[in-house]
């Protein structure tokens, strides 16, 4: 098992962890659990009512309610959770969770694997409440009965303000959270006008920008430690890990094959 506090607004905890026959007893979380399970599946109680896990549902817990949790195949089952606070879903919705906790959904389940994936690598905090600002907002139609619309809303000022001060803070980063306040609009709109308008979204943008300053420094001939801490990377991995995505090669392989001019 593995378990931590990410720096991401809304996010108490993630934990990911595999167990083959540990029965969870009746239990209350003051958070709400999101949680996917990978391989096999769980069987719980909630309210009252039965309830199960398969691969390709998403299952909602909402806080205050208690429930427990034991395999439902053999071998156990392999799971990784979000709890979230009551920033990201209201207490108001948890009438609707008890309802339906589990939402058969594949664009939600893709869209939980992603949020998992950035919430595990430092320095992808951008990214990380990017892709649970879709995830809530999602969620928050499941339990309002709402019917998401497919195309994004076009706005296209917004979105230039947006790229405006991401480039005003290329290296010390912006959260989500702040850029909202800041520009006085809804997390997932920011998310949604800017991808609109640049087809491609704000924290992929922001690392495009970062890896392009890193790419002039190293051709300057600074050592790839130093150009990470220059250009707002976690460290000298993160760096490489989003170089090597954009450009093909590691930041020392690009370095010591640059030409020098004449």
């Amino acid at each position: 098992m593995s378990a931590w506090r990410p720096r991401v607004p809304g996010v108490t905890e993630v934990f990911h962890a595999r167990f083959t026959e540990y029965a969870y007893p009746m239990h209350v979380h003051d958070a709400w659990t999101l949680l996917i399970v990978d391989d096999g599946a769980v069987r719980y109680d909630l309210d009252r009512h039965a309830h199960g896990t398969p691969l390709d549902t998403v299952s909602l817990l909402p806080p205050h309610v208690p429930h427990n949790g034991s395999p439902a195949t053999p071998g156990g089952f392999r799971k990784r959770v979000v709890y979230l606070d009551s920033s990201r879903l209201g207490e108001e919705l948890i009438g609707a969770a008890v309802d339906g906790p589990d939402l058969c959904d594949p664009v939600l389940r893709l869209r939980v694997g992603q949020l998992h994936a950035a919430l595990a690598r430092p320095g992808d905090e951008l990214e990380a409440e990017s892709r649970l600002t879709l995830v809530g907002e999602r969620l928050r139609g499941h339990l309002r009965r709402r019917v998401e619309s497919s195309s994004p809303r076009r706005d296209p000022q917004l979105a230039r303000k947006l790229r405006e001060l991401l480039d005003s803070r290329l290296t010390d980063g912006i959260s989500l959270t702040e850029a909202s306040g800041l520009l006085h609009a809804h997390p997932a709109h920011l998310v949604r006008a800017f991808s609109g308008a640049y087809g491609i979204a704000p924290h992929q943008y922001l690392m495009s920008r970062r890896v392009g300053r890193a790419r002039r420094l190293l051709l300057d001939g600074l050592p790839p430690g130093e150009v990470a801490a220059l250009t707002g990377f976690y460290d000298q991995a993160h760096l490489t890990r989003h170089f090597r995505k954009l450009v093909g090669v590691p930041p020392g392989r690009y370095r010591s094959g640059a030409r020098r001019a004449p």
